[in-house]
């Protein structure tokens, strides 16, 4: 169960195709390529535990870098490609990283913010600075180093809450055949296997792209990574490559609900078995509107980069439940109150995992602690869990609104407002309110810009009050052409937010 096996058995088997440039690697190149990248790594004198960083866009090495690191025994640091230099700095500087690969296209920042990192290297092109992976990598040797172990990734929080923070867990003990949790767990859950074809649209250094295109090839699939993501793009992708697996976000299902009725039409996706999504809330309709369009090959779980807990529903499960993110199968759920007492099935309150793996955040003791006890760990959810154990979330802790002593969670507010069929894009959250303490705002990125006004405004407030209790719902909409929406699907919403409250109210 590594793609060395496979190199082995099958090297003429796709490992990566890119949906755009169509560029691949079989097994037995990724093989030779992570190889090669393992050598480069030994000849730095790196060595197990140590530590490597990536700002890369997707691309065709992405994934062949990823093995040589963990071939290699070193934590590796995928990086966002939407970083400012002083972000990346920071995470070059509090993740010790003593080797920084870079995109040639995010040259500017990644010079910048490569500080005192001794070996640098691009890949696409020249940065200043830094050497050539490819010309280096082309001389190195393309066997396997004599002192292979198991290394992991360390990601960084997105930041929506504060600087981001390295989630570290423990280096893998074993074999490199032997595999993680997470392998058996995809297998169990979504039919992970031999001849699957896995397409992924997301940014590679995201968690879940990440380490579920690693799975694949742990399995023997084929990944195909799209540059970027495009709702017909990829109906046409999934036809083509005959795609049997995917994960996506709920906002890459609102676009491609939003598409003609013809364009969605266009193309078969009857190879589908298991569409999986997570990292965002998917509003109710819109997920009963893909059940209807795929069929029951949807499935659901909730979890985060820090892995504490895992919950999970299929189709057939949600359709019974709908809006639940699943049943636990990873950590026992316990809904907190303010004063920390376990709540009973149906009350709403902080959602924890008890006695799920355990992992720390690095170099940082104290938010560790902050998010760890007796109870568990917890991802910062709302929440609660029915008598049947099925989880409903109902919003982030940081973003509940409490307008004239009632707590309003905002989430349900932009369930509805997505539906609306202006709307591309929502946030709501609290602004400033001398009267309740806090309003209800929605900022909306609409499908038309020369829409923007009154009349819109308006129309979105009657829209969201015919759906919801007039409490929960914005009492003003302002508008903008793009909404800060990280490519996997999260909201920047703090961004937003800090801007109001640092203004009058």
């Amino acid at each position: 169960m590594h793609p060395s096996v496979h190199a082995a058995t099958a090297p003429d088997t796709p490992a990566i195709i890119m949906a755009g440039s169509g560029a691949m690697l079989t097994y037995g190149q990724m093989e030779v390529r992570s190889n090669q990248v393992a050598q480069l790594m030994r000849h730095h004198g790196l060595k197990r535990g140590d530590t490597i960083a990536l700002m890369l866009v997707n691309c065709v090495d992405y994934l062949a870098i990823c093995w040589g690191a963990q071939r290699s025994g070193l934590v590796f640091v995928a990086m966002s490609t939407k970083l400012t230099a002083d972000e990346a700095g920071y995470i070059l500087a509090d993740s010790g990283a003593q080797l920084f690969i870079a995109s040639a296209s995010l040259g500017a920042v990644a010079a910048a913010a490569s500080g005192d990192v001794p070996a640098r290297y691009a890949i696409g092109g020249a940065i200043p600075g830094f050497a050539d992976l490819d010309a280096v990598l082309a001389g190195m040797p393309a066997g396997r180093i004599a002192d292979e172990s198991c290394g992991r990734d360390m990601l960084y929080s997105s930041g929506t809450t504060g600087r981001p923070k390295g989630v570290r867990g423990p280096l893998p003990e074993g074999a490199l055949e032997a595999g993680e949790a997470l392998t058996g767990l995809v297998a169990m859950l979504y039919q992970f296997g031999a001849g699957m074809q896995y397409l992924s649209p997301a940014p590679l250094y995201h968690a879940a792209p990440l380490r579920y295109c690693m799975s694949v090839h742990r399995y023997g699939g084929t990944v195909v990574v799209m540059e970027k993501f495009d709702p017909e793009a990829y109906l046409a992708l999934v036809e083509r490559y005959h795609i049997t697996h995917s994960q996506l976000v709920p906002t890459m299902f609102v676009r491609m609900l939003k598409l003609p009725e013809d364009a969605r039409k266009r193309c078969d996706v009857s190879s589908l078995k298991v569409a999986i999504h997570a990292a965002a809330p998917c509003p109710v309709d819109v997920k009963h509107a893909m059940i209807d369009w795929w069929g029951p090959v949807i499935y659901e779980y909730y979890s985060a980069t820090e892995g504490a807990g895992f919950t999970t529903i299929t189709s057939a499960e949600w359709l019974q439940k709908p809006g639940s993110v699943g049943k636990a199968i990873l950590g026992e759920i316990r809904v907190l109150g303010d004063d920390d007492s376990v709540l009973a099935p149906g009350e709403t309150g902080r959602i924890y995992f008890a006695n799920g793996p355990r992992f720390e955040y690095h170099n940082d003791a104290a938010k560790t602690a902050s998010v760890t006890g007796e109870h568990g760990a917890t991802f910062g959810d709302i929440g609660n869990v029915d008598a049947d154990g099925y989880l409903f979330l109902t919003d982030r802790a940081a973003f509940m609104i409490i307008s004239g002593g009632v707590n309003v969670y905002p989430q349900e507010a932009e369930n509805a407002l997505t539906l609306h069929p202006e709307v591309a894009d929502v946030a709501v959250f609290g602004v400033p309110d001398a009267e309740m303490g806090e309003a209800v705002k929605a900022v909306v990125q609409p499908r038309d810009m020369s829409r923007a006004g009154p009349e819109l405004e308006a129309e979105l407030i009657a829209f969201c009050r015919a759906r919801l209790s007039h409490v929960k719902c914005p009492k003003s909409v302002d508008f903008r052409a793009e909404l800060p929406r990280h490519d996997t699907g999260k909201l920047y919403k703090r961004l937003l937010k800090d801007e109001y409250w640092a203004q009058p109210a």
